[in-house]
């Protein structure tokens, strides 16, 4: 009877644990889809400075002069939307572990402003974009993000050069 109650009890330990781990992943997931819904997709650059923390840390390449910690993700916002006013990221996959998530991301919008030394030509972009955002305390601490830039460069781009 006892090794029963113990096989079950057990069993019970097993499932809260993983029920408080699947949460904290929910609930990492939720501070990022918001961080892509808010700021990338509607503009709302204050809600960078609610979703990530004080010091947070940008590992993308911004290149030369480009601002750290909570800047760089409202630079990058800001250009981003300057240059495809009708800028969306779509999240097409998600995984999480621990503290720790993944995107796999589409970005599309028009050509209507500069772009990287581009003036605008009215074109569409779609690029796949990643992003591994690392979440504690409810806060955006790191992340690490790809998109395909030249892959934007050539869709905005009708000369033959860099294809």
């Amino acid at each position: 009877m006892y090794r029963k109650v113990a096989v079950v009890g057990a069993a019970l330990v097993a499932l809260v644990l993983t029920a408080s781990q699947v949460y904290a992943m929910t609930d990492n997931e939720s501070v990022v889809r918001k961080l892509i819904e808010e700021a990338f997709n509607q503009g709302r650059l204050e809600v960078i400075d609610e979703l990530m923390s004080p010091d947070f840390v940008e590992h993308q390449t911004l290149g030369h002069g480009a601002p750290a910690g909570r800047e760089a993700p409202k630079v990058i916002v800001s250009m981003l939307r300057l240059a495809f006013p009708d800028f969306h990221l779509t999240i097409e996959d998600t995984a999480s572990r621990g503290d720790t998530v993944w995107l796999r991301l589409r970005g599309t919008g028009t050509h209507d402003g500069p772009f990287m030394g581009r003036q605008p030509t009215g074109k569409r972009i779609s690029v796949p974009v990643v992003d591994i955002m690392r979440v504690a305390n409810g806060k955006i601490v790191e992340n690490w993000g790809v998109a395909d830039r030249l892959g934007a460069l050539q869709q905005i781009d009708s000369s033959p050069v860099g294809r």
